[in-house]
């Protein structure tokens, strides 16, 4: 049996579908059963990670678990005890690329992701483990890029030539499902990219390809943005944070990797193809 938390997310839901169709028992956690829509199969409980003793009992019976840094949040160290004393023998942890630099330089800790504290609980855990030092989802580009798409032909942002590897969350559910079935990747922090970095003017120009329309990226102040994805609800935190990297470039942990092909036997899927897996988002 393997357990999921974060099983409804971007990288859960995939990995929970990939295990299912591995033959695997998969027992997936979350907050809301009734909206959880997993495959047939799936054992779905009702639990919150950040609060281990919710979810206590699921634990057993249990080899392995898929550890979400948002999803626990600072309950790494308690849930992998709880899991340790019922007899789990592998966790694998998703961290980040960028889960070495200062705290305050990385976005994603203020949308509630604590990747460095999920990575030290496994590697302290006591039981196999690995992590996965994701790059920035390609998914992101929905949220910021997929509205301005369907409204019109420019999509403005700040640092027109910012550029990072992208991940299509599909390698990285390929390579989470392959760490939790088998032990050929314990004790690795895998830093997992896209095939090639891309900058935001090359993204968009992409976009337009894939979908068959002339696309445009319109560089606009810094503070102009900030301030728009404010409006749109984003804490200020992690706007500031995000301008910031992107202000001072990406940074020699980002950059590209092998790794997906290595594991995978393949090369990492490209910016293209995710466009391509997702391009109704992106059309009226």
């Amino acid at each position: 049996m393997i357990l999921i938390t974060g099983a409804t997310g971007t990288i859960g839901r995939p990995l929970v579908d990939l295990l299912v169709g591995e033959g695997a028992k998969v027992r997936a956690v979350t907050r809301d059963p009734q909206l959880a829509d997993l495959p047939a199969g799936v054992e779905v409980v009702a639990g919150d990670p950040s609060q281990p003793d919710t979810i206590a009992a699921f634990l057993e019976g249990v080899s392995s678990v898929f550890l979400h840094p948002r999803a626990v949040g600072e309950a790494a160290g308690g849930l992998l005890a709880l899991a340790k004393e019922r007899g789990v023998g592998r966790v694998v942890a998703l961290s980040a690329i960028n889960v070495d630099d200062d705290p305050a330089e990385q976005p994603s800790r203020f949308q509630g992701d604590r990747n460095k504290e999920a990575e030290d609980a496994a590697v302290a855990s006591g039981v196999e483990w690995v992590s996965l030092r994701a790059a920035s989802f390609a998914a992101n580009t929905l949220n910021t890029w997929a509205p301005q798409v369907r409204a019109g032909d420019v999509v403005r942002g700040p640092y027109a030539s910012f550029a990072e590897p992208l991940i299509h969350e599909k390698d990285l559910a390929e390579v989470a499902a392959r760490a939790l079935l088998s032990a050929e990747l314990t004790g690795e922090k895998l830093r997992l990219t896209g095939p090639q970095s891309l900058s935001h003017q090359e993204l968009v120009d992409i976009i337009g390809n894939v979908i068959g329309r002339p696309l445009r990226f319109q560089e606009v102040p810094a503070e102009a943005f900030k301030q728009g994805m404010i409006q749109r609800g984003l804490p200020q935190p992690f706007v500031d944070a995000l301008v910031a990297r992107y202000a001072r470039g990406a940074g020699p942990a980002e950059a590209v990797t092998d790794e997906v092909r290595r594991i995978l036997g393949r090369p990492a899927r490209t910016y293209a193809e995710w466009v391509a897996d997702h391009a109704a988002a992106f059309q009226s």
